[in-house]
């Protein structure tokens, strides 16, 4: 029967197929007879070589990571925590490891993989990030008589040196007398200060389109700066709409790609917010709303095979507790973004390298996995995930998603994520 069974396996996966044949119960036990008896950390992958015999036809490669990947998944740990994982081989076109791929879990940070595969598939790479300076009314005897307005992008890199290039552009026209009114234009986006489903408890940003340093200080920066610059004010600070009419004095900007950086790498929640809604603002639909940046989102999924209605979209970070998504899902969007360079070309040099930088510079330092994993982390209160790409040791590229969910320890979910790319890269 074990041979029947043996022959059965093979035949599946020399023909591509996606499943995983199941063990018995006797075979696993067979298997992990040295299985860790506490904590994932006592898991000794030294001695997890597969005996083959020489004399016997060699074990696919799909089928020694699919147990090694069991084997894992026998620790103590999770008889109180759960995982969903899924490994598709994007050279080979098939998916080799599937376990609890379909359940909705809760996905951190690796949110904010979905976010930038459809803000590049919506927005392209070339897609810039603009503050702006306008003004109304004249200029005469060096006083401006009318209103001057910063138009908010929701940028989250505007510096102190774009605040700057604002005040400087207004005195090299001549300007040292401003009398009329300052205005923030707000109309980017709806008043919603914070993402649904955020933690009250939590130091979170506000969710505004004109940022300064990633504070909510925008205009009394521009009026401290503007006095310091020797401009005379005789005008007051509001609210309201920049009309078409008004000349523009400076735009400043930052790129697609300077946003994807520090939002990836770093796992910057506002940068991740500020993509989310530029894809609703793009579509035109003003002020910008989760609500349509969660539509454009169903959309793609939609598009991608799956069933948007499976999922909860909350927020673009990925720090909403409404989340839910699955590993399957994750996959689904690395492979979208795998068959099409425009997005893979800023997708993937965005993405933490193991033992290298970002989240991912103090793990997997091994020989197999460091500078190979390229991946986004996520950690939250009992979870703990990652999803990303990787080179197998046969030359295969590989994308991956493990969200580890209702684990305590933050270490033992890293450990155990660590291990599996470890499997997933070496020989």
């Amino acid at each position: 029967m074990k041979t029947m069974k043996t022959l059965f396996c093979l035949l599946m996966l020399l023909a591509g197929s996606t499943a995983v044949v199941a063990q018995t119960e006797e075979e696993r036990a067979q298997e992990v007879e040295a299985a860790p008896a506490d904590t994932l950390a006592q898991v000794n992958f030294a001695a997890d070589t597969l005996a083959v015999d020489t004399a016997a036809a060699p074990v696919p490669w799909a089928q020694l990571v699919a147990k090694k990947i069991d084997r894992l998944l026998q620790n103590p740990m999770f008889e109180l925590s759960q995982v969903g994982l899924m490994v598709y081989d994007l050279t080979a076109d098939s998916a080799i490891y599937c376990h609890n791929h379909r359940q909705r879990m809760r996905p951190a940070s690796t949110m904010k993989v979905v976010t930038a595969v459809t803000a590049l598939d919506k927005l392209g790479g070339s897609y810039q990030f603009k503050t702006e300076l306008c003004y109304t009314g004249k200029i005469e005897n060096q006083t401006l008589r009318g209103d001057v307005y910063c138009v908010g992008g929701f940028d989250p890199r505007f510096n102190n040196d774009d605040m700057r290039a604002f005040v400087e552009s207004l005195h090299k026209m001549g300007v040292d007398t401003i009398r009329g009114r300052l205005i923030a234009d707000l109309s980017m986006k709806d008043a919603d200060q914070y993402g649904e489903g955020w933690c009250w408890d939590d130091d979170n940003h506000v969710l505004t389109p004109l940022l300064i340093g990633g504070k909510n200080r925008f205009m009394e920066r521009f009026e401290e700066e503007l006095r310091k610059d020797g401009i005379v004010l005789d005008c007051q600070r509001t609210t309201g709409r920049c009309p078409a009419k008004a000349f523009q004095v400076c735009t400043r900007f930052h790129t697609m790609d300077q946003i994807l950086m520090r939002m990836m790498k770093d796992s910057d929640n506002l940068y991740a917010e500020s993509m989310f809604y530029q894809t609703a603002a793009s579509s035109g639909n003003r002020p910008a709303s989760a609500a349509s940046a969660r539509a454009i989102t169903q959309r793609l999924i939609n598009r991608m095979g799956l069933r948007a209605a499976n999922y909860k979209i909350a927020d673009g970070s990925g720090l909403s507790l409404y989340n839910y998504v699955s590993a399957e899902l994750e996959v689904a969007f690395l492979r979208y973004a795998f068959s099409n360079d425009n997005i893979y070309l800023h997708l993937l040099p965005a993405l933490p390298i193991a033992g290298k930088d970002g989240t991912l510079e103090n793990r997997m330092k091994g020989a197999f996995t460091q500078g190979n994993v390229r991946a986004k982390t996520g950690t939250l209160t009992a979870i703990t995930s990652l999803a990303g790409y990787c080179t197998a040791a046969n030359g295969h590229r590989l994308c991956f998603a493990i969200i580890n969910q209702g684990e305590l320890s933050k270490q033992n979910g890293r450990a155990f994520q660590d291990k599996v790319c470890t499997v997933l890269c070496e020989p």
